[in-house]
């Protein structure tokens, strides 16, 4: 808990520990921020998101996206967050989300998917990183106890802009998102996991992955690069995912579409390109 490293004694008592305990690179695995430090960096990240992106604020929209996160939620495998949705009028087709439960969807994924399950697979995905801790993770890896300190503490609150700044300059593909690929697995597995829980169709992820895999070609970069930057599916992610899904008990009763979800693809606003030609 960073707040109690205000003193100087025990700030340098706290690092040494840290160091030797993570060996020479003292940070690459570790987490040094607990569940509130987490929800007050989140709360902080929200508030500059908010300041920096432009978010959607139709009802429709968001009560639906928010609706979506919460049945996720309530079954997911970490329930010490409340975890809220925002809604980010981008035409990138991603999610991402900060510690502390903030998940952000692009109006650009909502477009793309093709039905409920892959959006909730989408969104599964981001909560999985919140339960893995890997938001955190990256922080301390990308920061130091120094820096994390300091944003936890609000005695720089410049450092929480100018991160916000970077993550949302790189195209609203999240800073956090720069995962390693055993985070990533994790994140697929826990997602497959939260959508079977939540009674819709754990294919969704996998789906929606493969669909995209399909649909883009050429040396261009591609809307998969564009969703996951550094690690984009691979046909081996999708693999798994599909065993640990053969794995599963069957069930009869798990939700693939809705009308609601057709709804609010029909109302989202068209496309940015598309209105600076009207």
């Amino acid at each position: 808990m960073l707040r109690s490293l205000h003193l100087p004694l025990n700030f340098c008592l706290a690092l040494s520990f840290l160091i030797v305990a993570a060996g020479c690179n003292p940070v690459r695995n570790l987490n040094i921020l607990d569940t509130q430090d987490e929800a007050t960096l989140g709360e902080q990240f929200d508030q500059e998101i908010a300041q920096k992106a432009t978010l959607v604020t139709d009802t429709r929209i968001t009560s639906y996206v928010e609706d979506l996160t919460q049945r996720l939620a309530k079954v997911c495998k970490r329930r010490d967050v409340a975890y809220r949705s925002r809604v980010v009028e981008s035409e990138e087709i991603n999610a991402f989300a900060v510690p502390g439960g903030y998940v952000y969807v692009n109006i650009g994924l909502i477009r793309a998917a093709k039905n409920e399950s892959e959006l909730a697979g989408v969104i599964g995905h981001e909560i999985g990183h919140v339960v893995g801790r890997h938001g955190a993770k990256q922080l301390s890896k990308q920061y130091g106890i120094e820096i994390l300190v300091k944003m936890v503490t609000g005695s720089d609150p410049t450092l929480t802009e100018q991160i916000v700044g970077t993550m949302l300059n790189v195209g609203a593909t999240g800073l956090l998102l720069k995962y390693s690929r055993e985070d990533e697995s994790q994140a697929d597995s826990l997602g497959v996991q939260n959508l079977y829980d939540a009674g819709l169709d754990p294919n969704g992820l996998a789906n929606f992955f493969e669909t995209l895999l399909t649909e883009e070609g050429g040396g261009r970069t591609t809307k998969l690069e564009q969703m996951l930057s550094t690690h984009p599916p691979t046909g081996d992610r999708i693999r798994k995912a599909r065993a640990q899904i053969a794995k599963l008990p069957p069930r009869s009763d798990l939700e693939t579409d809705s009308a609601r979800f057709r709804q609010v693809q029909a109302v989202l606003p068209p496309p940015q390109e598309d209105r600076q030609t009207r």
